[in-house]
């Protein structure tokens, strides 16, 4: 398939799932897809209102979890939801989603968030699946593709989803987790654990504690159960971890002089698509092959049973045409003519952003693109740490997974004024260019993210004054690194010819059952990273895909060394599915790396989990591995992660 044509997939998806009887094909072509969607039974983004909402900020001290003796019991259930949206009446229209949420109280979307002292008291968390409605589990609210290697394809678990019920498991994402706490895909449980997977250890997990993340940085929690990743989450499980040090207290009187509450702020960035009527939709289904061609991305026709028993299918990737922030869509934010942190997670499947700050007169909704629009920032950190210094930028790229800790100055701009901030890429696969025509939904509205409306009067808070090159303290250094792995991503196909992304190694390597492998390997293949306790290593991670790829390593912090261009022969080698059948994969010959290495961009200069390997290039990671156990490394697009672009780690000696 064309992996561009994520819209018109969408309605012929509507129209295979009997939303609609027929839409025309001239219809489905034309260039505006208004009357598609509607035809489709779809909500149309272009008449849902922007920037009318106000975000909830998830830094506020109402929307964080109070433990209780150093224990939270935080359940995932199912709630009603206001996003914004309205039907096709012009009436509000609500959706059902999952969340997370303290026992006793209501779930959320985003789940509510989590607060922990970097070396301090750890904090036990009792994770309950209720997806259930007085014992009976419910059904997933989008539809679930079963052919894929999933939690119920594992050997002795010959469950139906529909009786058995959702399995999920949470992993806090950035934390520097013990195994047994980790979240890992093989630990999943259903409602009452009735249900527990072949790896499932407890139901409370730990987090803090001397031998946890060490300085403050942005997690977050989501949802990891095997296979079901992008499902889960794209329900609405997901939320922030923010980990605060003695320096960066969240209080009036921190050490470095950063905004506070209420001038620190915590948006989650998702797209989603909806029905009209305000249910979630997820595109699973094909067209009609008879009626409509099914190209690749090669122009190749692919065959008639591509889609297992008719679908549902996993879809290469996802892109919404709905932004939501914190659950809103398209919300705006109030302000006051000061300095703000704010702290963005993408939280969407596959997108990748490029972020900038566009100055427009109020009530304005389009991006002005002319001179002197831009509005700078300062990057202040990423992900797990803050940066050493702030950094001055117009934009800054936004990967799966990614976190971004910002300085927005609003006093840099005229009162009454508003800023939006805008998404300068596609709706399609990013290669590192900026986005062609092509890659655009008709009429999109995913160029925008959320409005900062400067109406509020200055209070006598005294103001920050963070500029360029205030300094911070944080970064990394790992010290100096002994063993380079050499790892590599692909792009096979699954034994019914669907793209199939996998991770594998860039030269022959000993796994740890001492069998020599080389190239593409499926997640359930013996373990080949094997760092000894301790260790400090270089990842050489070679991108031989057309697209950029979110990586992300469970347990560690890494440094981010650089990137370097590189030419290699792509052999075809058949893979192993995990029903006994063959797919295709590849391996790399003859590497030869050309150029220089290229630093990493400023929000990279910080300790991270999330890195972006670019297509033809690899990409230097330095981790210090100082936990045993078993672990994993994947790609952080879901729809990636879930169809085989994951693999297991092993730190230490086994069993494995």
């Amino acid at each position: 398939m064309k992996r561009r044509n994520f819209l018109t997939l969408s309605i012929r998806s509507a129209m295979a799932a009997g939303l609609t009887a027929s839409i025309p094909l001239a219809l489905l072509r034309a260039h505006s897809s208004h009357a598609a969607l509607l035809g489709a039974g779809l909500s149309d983004p272009a008449m849902q209102p922007l920037f009318e909402h106000l975000a909830p900020n998830a830094l506020a001290s109402s929307f964080k979890y109070v433990p209780q003796a150093a224990q939270l019991s935080i359940r995932m259930a199912q709630v009603t939801h206001w996003t914004g949206l309205l039907g096709p009446d012009a009436s509000p229209v609500s959706t059902q989603v999952w969340g997370y949420g303290a026992a006793g109280e209501a779930v959320t979307w985003p789940g509510r968030t989590v607060e922990l002292a970097a070396n301090g008291e750890p904090l036990s968390i009792t994770w309950l699946n209720e997806l259930a409605d007085g014992g009976t589990p419910l059904l997933h609210l989008v539809p679930v593709d079963t052919s894929i290697h999933w939690a119920y394809t594992l050997p002795g678990y010959d469950y139906q989803i529909d009786t058995a019920g959702v399995p999920v498991v949470v992993h806090v994402h950035g934390g520097h987790n013990d195994g047994a706490f980790d979240g890992n895909p093989e630990y999943f449980f259903t409602p009452g654990f009735a249900v527990k997977g072949p790896r499932w250890q407890s139901e409370t997990y730990v987090y803090g504690g001397p031998d946890w993340n060490n300085v403050a940085g942005t997690c977050w929690y989501h949802d990891h159960a095997l296979g079901i990743t992008r499902l889960n989450v794209y329900a609405g499980l997901a939320g922030f971890f923010i980990v605060r040090d003695e320096a960066d207290t969240g209080l009036p009187d921190n050490p470095l002089g950063l905004p506070v509450e209420p001038y620190e702020l915590g948006f989650a960035v998702q797209d989603r698509m909806f029905r009209s009527n305000g249910e979630l939709f997820y595109p699973a289904f094909p067209e009609d092959p008879g009626y409509f061609d099914f190209i690749d991305e090669e122009g190749v026709e692919l065959p008639d049973d591509l889609f297992p028993e008719g679908g549902p299918t996993a879809l290469a990737e996802f892109f919404g045409d709905h932004m939501l922030v914190n659950g809103i869509i398209w919300p705006k934010y109030d302000v006051e003519p000061r300095q703000y942190r704010i702290r963005l997670l993408n939280g969407c499947d596959s997108r990748f952003m490029r972020l900038c700050l566009n100055l427009v007169p109020y009530p304005d909704t389009t991006p002005r693109t002319g001179q002197g629009s831009r509005v700078p920032f300062y990057v202040i950190g990423s992900d797990q740490s803050l940066r050493a210094s702030a950094a001055e930028v117009e934009e800054v790229e936004f990967a799966p997974g990614e976190r971004l800790d910002l300085i927005i100055d609003f006093k840099a701009v005229p009162a009454g004024s508003r800023v939006i901030l805008q998404n300068l890429l596609g709706d399609a696969p990013f290669g590192g260019d900026r986005s062609k025509m092509d890659d655009l939904f008709p009429d999109r509205r995913t160029d925008r993210v959320m409005a900062f409306d400067v109406m509020l009067p200055l209070s006598a808070t005294a103001d920050s004054d963070i500029v360029n090159g205030y300094p911070l303290g944080g970064g990394t250094d790992l010290g100096e690194a002994g063993l380079i792995r050499r790892l590599a991503l692909f792009e096979g196909r699954d034994q019914y010819g669907r793209l199939q992304p996998l991770l594998g190694t860039a030269e022959p390597t000993l796994d740890v059952e001492g069998q020599n492998v080389n190239g593409a390997l499926p997640w359930f293949a013996p373990i080949t990273e094997n760092p000894a306790l301790g260790a400090t290593e270089i990842w050489e991670i070679y991108n031989a895909t057309g697209d950029a790829h979110p990586i992300h390593l469970h347990l560690v912090h890494f440094e981010v060394v650089g990137r370097q261009r590189f030419k290699a022969v792509l052999v075809e080698q058949p893979v192993e599915e995990s029903d006994g059948s063959w797919g295709s994969g590849y391996r790399l010959e003859h590497i030869k790396r050309l150029g220089n290495l290229r630093a990493p961009n400023p929000q990279e200069q910080t300790r991270r989990d999330v890195v972006m390997a670019l297509p033809g290039e690899v990409t230097l990671i330095k981790a210090r591995f100082d936990k045993p156990g078993r672990f994993v490394w994947h790609c952080h697009i879901l729809s990636h992660e879930d169809h085989e672009m994951m693999r297991p780690f092993h730190v230490g000696d086994g069993p494995f």
